[in-house]
């Protein structure tokens, strides 16, 4: 909602999903809240589209490493325009559809946020369709070229293969030649096969020995959002020169440890694996990791431009699984949570009182 103070001064009053305290999904509390007035180097984003990860899926179970004190506003990313701008900020931002990672903050109509962490949006895409590919897209991205440098030829593996994370991880690889060989739930196991995926059910206990038989000699990389015992199965997979990259802990949900023990215990592996003579590579992934650096933010622009760039040439297409409105974030947290949808949850504020 937009109201006009004096001398043309706009006010804008979010509506906004709290994370009141460790609660189910019927828990979150939707409020309005009135946003200061950018100062310096700010800007006010009229956010279009956020979306829901496992982050906050972690961060309702109080088992996300760095997540603030209750209450907070969850929301990992966002993409919307911009509406508002402080001193100092370049004008050409007004008007203009940005995204932005912000970790929290995102489930809201409205957004103050740091000028310098905006990614450009093409005019022309979707919101949507540009949010499922932020946090998404650029983790993708980024492990795949940046952390495991894959090749044409090559053969990975991805775990969760159905999920925002996974399903972006499947086209970029497929677009850049590699041989795709996906962890999921078999009923996304026809889907998987109509992108080239090679699919294996991951309720399998005999998961690994099935990629095996599929490579005999080894896979390039293996990309594993479950952590846990598993991982070590990931590690084994390898081939000499290999490379796993983990980049979250699923398992740990539900685990009696806590999240950070978890955390360290999966640090303790990679890091005796990467001691040992076998030629293999074992690393975590936090596309978060050096956030605030002017090297983050070049990053982040370098690589979300990349990506978009696919989105607007019909390379990428962003596997939404639902669209709900804001205040629906109780349906829109079960699906999410179900492990039955096959893509991104975006969450789409309502405007039309503005």
């Amino acid at each position: 909602m937009e109201t006009i103070k004096e001398a043309g001064q706009t006010t804008f009053i979010s509506q906004e999903v709290v994370l009141p305290a460790p609660v189910e999904p019927s828990g979150f509390v939707i409020h309005n809240n009135e946003l200061s007035q950018p100062a310096s180097g700010q800007v006010i984003v009229r956010v279009e589209a956020s979306g829901i990860s496992f982050a906050e899926q972690a961060m309702r179970r109080d088992r996300y490493p760095g997540q603030p004190a209750f209450p907070f506003v969850p929301g990992y990313d966002l993409v919307g325009t911009v509406v508002a701008i402080g001193p100092d900020v370049d004008v050409s931002w007004m008007g203009k559809r940005v995204a932005a990672l912000t970790k929290t903050g995102g489930w809201a109509s409205y957004s103050l946020r740091a000028a310098n962490e905006l990614l450009p949006v093409p005019a022309g895409i979707d919101p949507a369709e540009a949010e499922a590919l932020v946090v998404n897209g650029l983790t993708a991205w980024q492990m795949l070229h940046r952390k495991a440098h894959i090749r044409a030829g090559q053969t990975i593996v991805v775990h969760g293969a159905n999920g925002g994370v996974g399903t972006t991880l499947v086209q970029l690889a497929r677009h850049a030649g590699v041989r795709v060989i996906g962890l999921a739930s078999r009923r996304h196991h026809a889907t998987l096969k109509e992108q080239g995926v090679e699919p294996v059910d991951y309720t399998d206990p005999a998961w690994a020995d099935q990629i095996r038989q599929l490579a005999p000699d080894g896979v390039d990389a293996v990309f594993d959002n479950v952590g846990g015992a598993g991982i070590t199965h990931s590690f084994r997979l390898l081939k000499r020169g290999g490379t796993l990259v983990s980049y979250a802990i699923a398992s740990a949900m539900l685990s009696n440890k806590s999240m950070l023990v978890n955390f360290i215990d999966l640090i303790a592996h990679l890091t005796w694996w990467n001691l040992l003579p076998n030629g293999r590579r074992a690393l975590f992934y936090d596309v978060m990791a050096g956030r605030g650096s002017q090297a983050f933010q070049s990053r982040s622009q370098d690589d979300f431009a990349q990506v978009m760039s696919l989105l607007a040439s019909g390379v990428l297409t962003p596997r939404i699984a639902a669209r709900f409105p804001l205040d629906h974030i109780q349906q829109a947290m079960e699906l999410a949570e179900s492990r039955t949808a096959y893509g991104k949850v975006i969450l789409i504020p309502n405007h039309s009182n503005a």
